[in-house]
This record gives structure tokens, C-alpha cells and sequence, in this order.
């Protein structure tokens, strides 16, 4: 048996490495620097084709969800295009939380991770295929930390303002598959849902909003520790100069309709999530969100409503978060895009679960849904 060898030296990469004994590893997952966040873990195994390797990633019990272990498999893959699930089970009272993952790979080397990654890399690919495509402009509307830029992507000749934004928090990869099946969508000139959204709309897309977390292999916040999604009340630029440009370019434009898309580590569901309790709720205002809501819901079985965040009581809004700063304070229809690590309840897939192809055809179906949303307004 020979011994393996674990490295997570790259492009969002994250783990600590407690032992190794053969083809067995007892692994950490590091918190977010200057913050208590840990759950996001992507790293790289090298090893004997055919030998089976057992990785465990111990001190769950104490990480930002631990909601979020129970029923979930690890994301593999040997090539980083495609990439499965690896058979996975949780012991809460094993080493004070244990997931234990275990994967035979064909090749000499595996990559795990706790959601397809999405590099900064295929970040940039994304859009400068974007800004090659017709009709496209592209901004830099300042730069992060880091020294990253904030890449802000716009098209459509219509009077409605609509933002599309993800990735406040970097380890829920997901939204960035979604952005990219949602640019792949709006900039293809043959697809007649794209054709009559760009005459009735302008887009407004930021597809990465914490481009320094995404680097750095942060499950929730920035380079200095600023959760994003709670700072569009009074965001700064020594905390959160990514919230602050883009707050300051919406409200040049304006805004009509947005959408925040985000993970959710514990339900295994897709949902929306909406703007209850602000000051300014009116049932009026609250109907258009309800109805996209039932809309989407229609539209794909991959989307439902039965499962997701409890109402906001009236008056209790936190105006910090984005999606209620928005509703308040252009009184647009906004709302929040979850979708999840584990399998969908109500349909899985064994050998994928919740995937990026099913992120980016999601992406189709709420195109299609703002759509006929915007037939009947």
C-alpha cells in the first residue's frame, strides 16, 4: 500500500491535513480568515489508481452548518470538468463530528470538494466570452482587497432594470454555474427567450461578487472576514468596498426586478427566499414576488415551495441583507436564489446530485420564468 499525498495550494483551495496512514487521512477544514466560518473544502489527492482511499474530515460538529453533513456526498473528480458524488457518511459523535469519504480513483489523481468549484480562472473565461458576444458591455466597477476586479457585465435595450448577482458568498459555487447558464442563455442570439428579454430589459450582471473569498477558499466572506449579504445597509470601502460599488451603480440605474443567487448548505431543495418584514411591505409589492414564486414553480420540478426559509415577521426585516436593502429601497420585486450542496429531496440524481449542469439549465428556467413574469405585470 502506498501513501498518499494531499494538497490544496490552489485557486480556492482549503483543507488541513491531520494525518495520513496509507490511504486513510484525518483531515480539518481551516475557518475563513478573520472569521468563524468554516464548512467550504476543496483539495487534491494523489494516489494509486485503483486503491481505495478513506478521507476523513473530522471537528464538523463545530463548523458554520453542521445541519448541513447529515445526507451529503462529497463532489469528485479526476478530470475538474465532470464531476460525481463519492459515497460519504456522517458520525456526529465520531472526533467531534466526522464525514467520512470514500472514493476509488481510476487515475492517479482526485480533486474533492464541497461543490463543484468554480475558479477564477473559468470566472474570467466567463466573461470575456461574454464581452466577445454581441451587444455585451462590460465594466470594472472597482476592485476588491485583494486587487481583483468587480466585473460587472450589462445587455439589453429594454426599460426594465434588472440586476442579476452572485456569489456574495464565494463557497456557494453554485451561483456562479448559474450565472453561467444564465449568460450562455441571454447572449445567444437564436434563443427567443433571450431575444424578447433584451427587448424588454436591461441586464445588470455581476457574477462574482467576492472574487477575493473565491480565491482564497472562504466558504461565507472577503478577504478581511466581511460577510457581503450583511453589509448593503452601510456598506464600506474598508469592509466591504465589493457591496459598496455595487450599491452605488444600482443606484445610478435604478432597479426593477433582482435576484441574489446563493447556496444553502442544510435543505435539500431549490427555493426563493423573499422580502418580508421591510418597513415598506405592502401586499401589492409583495404579490409580484409571490407570483415569479409561482411562476418558477411551474416551470421546472426542479425548483419548490414547500421547503425553504420561514417568513420574516412584519417590521423585522434586517434592511442589511441584500435582497430586503433592495425591496425598501427602490421598491422592486427582489429576492434570494438558494440552491443546495446535497441532493434534491424530490428528485435525485445518484450520480451527481445537485450538479452545475443542473445549475445552469436552472438558470434557463428563471430566464423563461422573468419572462412570462413580465407578460403579466
Amino acid at each position: 500500500m502506498t501513501t498518499i499525498a494531499i494538497d490544496a495550494g490552489f485557486d480556492s483551495g482549503n483543507i488541513e491535513v491531520l494525518g495520513i496512514d496509507g490511504t486513510t487521512a484525518r483531515l480539518a477544514i481551516p475557518k475563513d480568515r478573520m472569521a468563524e466560518f468554516a464548512q467550504w473544502y476543496h483539495f487534491r489527492v494523489t494516489a494509486e489508481p485503483g486503491e481505495e482511499l478513506t478521507l476523513k474530515l473530522t471537528g464538523l460538529n463545530a463548523s458554520a452548518y453542521p445541519g448541513g453533513w447529515p445526507n451529503y456526498d462529497s463532489c469528485v473528480s479526476e478530470d475538474r470538468e465532470y464531476w460525481i458524488r463519492a459515497a460519504s457518511t456522517f458520525d456526529k459523535d465520531e472526533d467531534a463530528g466526522t464525514l467520512t469519504v470514500r472514493y476509488t480513483p481510476a487515475s492517479g489523481i482526485a480533486y474533492f470538494a464541497y461543490f463543484a468549484p468554480y475558479s477564477m480562472e473559468r470566472h474570467h473565461d466567463l466573461v470575456a466570452e461574454a464581452a466577445a458576444s454581441e451587444g455585451v458591455d462590460v465594466e470594472r466597477l472597482g476592485t476588491t482587497l485583494d486587487g481583483q476586479t468587480i466585473d460587472y457585465l450589462t445587455l439589453g435595450d429594454g426599460p426594465r432594470q434588472v440586476w442579476l448577482y452572485a456569489r456574495q458568498h464565494p463557497g456557494e459555487t453554485q451561483a456562479e454555474w448559474w450565472m453561467e447558464g444564465a449568460l450562455e442563455c441571454l447572449t445567444d442570439t437564436s434563443d427567443p427567450v433571450a431575444r424578447a428579454l433584451r427587448q424588454q430589459c436591461t441586464f445588470h450582471i455581476v457574477p462574482n461578487c467576492n472574487p477575493d473569498g473565491s480565491r482564497r477558499g472562504h466558504l461565507r466572506t472577503n478577504a478581511v472576514g466581511t460577510n457581503l449579504n450583511r453589509e448593503w445597509h452601510e456598506p464600506s470601502a474598508e469592509k466591504s468596498p465589493e457591496v459598496l460599488a455595487i450599491r452605488n451603480k444600482m443606484d445610478e440605474t435604478g432597479v426593477d426586478f433582482a435576484m441574489d443567487v446563493h447556496g444553502d448548505e442544510a435543505i435539500p431543495a431549490v427555493f426563493l427566499a423573499g422580502f418580508e418584514g421591510i418597513p415598506s411591505w405592502s401586499d401589492e409589492l409583495g404579490e409580484t414576488f409571490y407570483r415569479y414564486e409561482r411562476i418558477l414553480d411551474r416551470r421546472t420540478p426542479d425548483f419548490q415551495t414547500e421547503l425553504g426559509y420561514p417568513k420574516t415577521p412584519a417590521g423585522r426585516a434586517n434592511l442589511a441583507i441584500s435582497t430586503n436593502q433592495m425591496a425598501e429601497r427602490f421598491g422592486c420585486t427582489a429576492m434570494t436564489l438558494e440552491m443546495p450542496y446535497k441532493d434534491l429531496a424530490s428528485a435525485p440524481e445518484p450520480e451527481q446530485g445537485w450538479s452545475p449542469e443542473r445549475c445552469k439549465l436552472l438558470a434557463r428556467d428563471c430566464l423563461a420564468a422573468l419572462l412570462e413574469w413580465l407578460e403579466e405585470a
